[in-house]
């Protein structure tokens, strides 16, 4: 198994390449044992950061729909495509169960280890166990009741169950997540391993997700409360001053040293990438957020593609609305994570006029999406009278083909990768922010309001509403404790969280995920139903299991 962490500081979980070994020798060893441990993060690379996980998390949601490229949309269509045959269904169960293997083999290969000083064996255990917890609460979130197994599989099983997710939760999520905040430390060295916040965060969420199910306990709110504000009292994690900076972009650019999160205090725990190891492919991941949510802006007059502007996939266009959503006049973040202007980089496409003088000149303003609120300013007359193609969300006069469409719409520019060696260069060197206190004043809001607590709610938004205001507007920004609903809380969390990778997972916790869906994505609304709040089984597992494996209700094969 390839230990894969690493990144540009003193300290941080090294990549050691280890081949022919077997577990049963080597992780009974002290450095076996240690790579055991760094092969259970691994685990979380082909989710965080990369297609599938945008996909099954941004996909399908009332925010977000589909681009033109992508052979996913069956999961923003909610159509009978949307089944177990689907590999991005297979792929997250495999993987995550991998994930959970290799943990229960940490645990099962430790005892006996001649050399392993018991604290550190601990400290090791807390960090798969939160690992292992990890990786059942986003397999109990997807699919619901699910095969549960704390032992490690050593040979061919081919005998599986499904356990009720009430018992997932019981008996490795919350134990896993409660020994890891009683065992692990405030801080660690090695970048990018497990913490005691990060634990308490994780735990947080599980009991909040848990306290809307009918087999949630009673004390699942006042617990998850109590351990966000730990999280936010105890560890000195601070918001970043302003929106812009938590990204650390520029009107252009990234610079080169933002994309860690050791430099971001506000960042809880993050999925690590190494720079050297995308740009040299030692890494086949990393982070490709800047991949998906970007318009064909190559394609227009004056632009070529580059690193600057990205590589454009087309995955994901914001809703109308998710555009909706944002006051531009005293909110910040529209403006500082979406795109307005590429400047011409192709001199030779430039558009001439009827005597073949240029209308524009190199590095001049070649495409503009004025955006949400201003595309009034931006009538036939307007659009007419300047060079450049302006892009709005409907046709401005007779001929107007630039308009909003599955091609061309507003860019979201958060996770922007212009360090890549290359224009095509698919992995970028980001860390995957997994865990930020931004969220964690949101999480403890949200149970603020389902405790009825609507004036603490208030405060934990407004919070965060403040530091999205331009200078001078905070008090325009607050709201009232009467303002502090769950409608508005999830609102809030579109425009804080965007693209972030957790929004399907905020609307099936809440229990708005089918309502939402069917009045704000006009692709999904047709199709989606009250089953789709969980995913399909795969077929590989059901086909590989003795005696078949049940369908979740409402997919084909459920009553086979």
């Amino acid at each position: 198994m390839v230990a894969f962490f690493g990144q540009s500081c003193e300290e941080y979980l090294e990549e050691e390449l280890v081949s022919d070994v077997s577990a049963g020798s080597y992780y009974t060893t002290v450095q076996g044992f240690e790579d055991a441990v760094r092969a259970t993060y691994s685990w979380m690379k082909p989710f965080y950061g990369v297609e599938r996980g945008f996909t099954m998390t941004v996909f399908g949601t009332d925010v977000h729909t589909n681009g033109a490229d992508g052979g996913h949309k069956p999961i923003n269509f909610y159509d009978t495509d949307l089944n177990s045959e689907q590999n991005m269904m297979r792929d997250t169960w495999r993987d995550f169960y991998r994930g959970i293997n290799q943990a229960n083999a940490v645990i099962n290969r430790a005892e006996g280890i001649e050399g392993l000083d018991e604290e550190v064996k601990n400290q090791r255990f807390a960090e798969v166990r939160f690992l292992r917890a990890l990786y059942y609460f986003n397999l109990v979130r997807f699919f619901g009741d699910l095969h549960l197994t704390l032992e490690e599989t050593e040979g061919v099983e081919t005998e599986a169950r499904r356990d009720p997710a009430s018992e997932v939760y019981a008996q490795a999520i919350i134990p896993d997540l409660e020994f890891a905040v009683n065992t692990l430390p405030s801080t660690q060295s090695d970048q990018g391993r497990a913490t005691k916040p990060a634990a308490e965060f994780l735990l947080a969420k599980a009991l909040l997700t848990r306290s809307y199910q009918p087999f949630g306990d009673g004390n699942d709110l006042a617990r998850a409360e109590a351990l966000l504000t730990s999280v936010i009292d105890n560890y000195g994690f601070q918001l970043a001053d302003n929106y812009l900076e938590l990204w650390g972009l520029d009107t252009l650019a990234v610079p080169v040293n933002i994309a860690s999160a050791e430099d971001n205090p506000e960042i809880i725990f993050a999925v690590q990438n190494s720079k050297q190891q995308v740009d040299e492919g030692l890494d086949n991941q990393g982070h490709r957020g800047h991949l998906y949510f970007l318009m064909e802006y190559d394609k227009l007059p004056g632009m070529t593609r580059d690193t600057e502007n990205g590589r454009p996939w087309k995955r994901f266009r914001p809703t109308e609305y998710q555009l909706s959503l944002w006051d531009r006049t005293i909110d910040r973040r529209y403006d500082e994570t979406y795109k307005h202007v590429w400047f011409s980089n192709s001199e030779g496409n430039i558009p001439t006029d009827e005597a073949g003088n240029r209308l524009y000149e190199l590095g001049d303003t070649a495409v503009f999406i004025p955006g949400p609120g201003e595309a009034d300013r931006w009538d036939g007359v307007a659009k007419q009278s300047v060079p450049y193609v302006v892009i709005t969300p409907q046709p401005q006069f007779d001929g107007d083909n630039r308009f909003y469409n599955e091609i061309w719409y507003p860019t979201l520019t958060k996770f922007i990768d212009n360090t890549r060696p290359n224009r095509q260069h698919t992995q970028g060197q980001r860390d995957f922010y997994l865990m930020r206190l931004g969220e964690a004043y949101l999480l403890r809001a949200e149970a603020r309001i389902q405790q009825g607590n609507a004036g603490g709610a208030a405060e934990d938004i407004n919070i965060i509403r403040r530091r999205a205001a331009w200078d001078g507007m905070e008090a325009e920004m607050e709201i009232t404790a009467a303002e502090a609903t769950l409608d508005f809380l999830l609102e809030e969390r579109a425009r804080e969280m965007d693209g972030e990778g957790h929004r399907w997972f905020t609307l099936t916790r809440t229990g708005t995920l089918v309502e939402r869906v069917r009045a704000h994505n006009p692709q999904g609304a047709p199709n989606i139903q009250d089953y789709h709040i969980v995913r399909p089984i795969p077929q590989e597992q059901i086909d590989r299991t003795f005696g078949g494996y049940p369908q979740n209700p409402g997919y084909p094969g459920a009553d086979t």
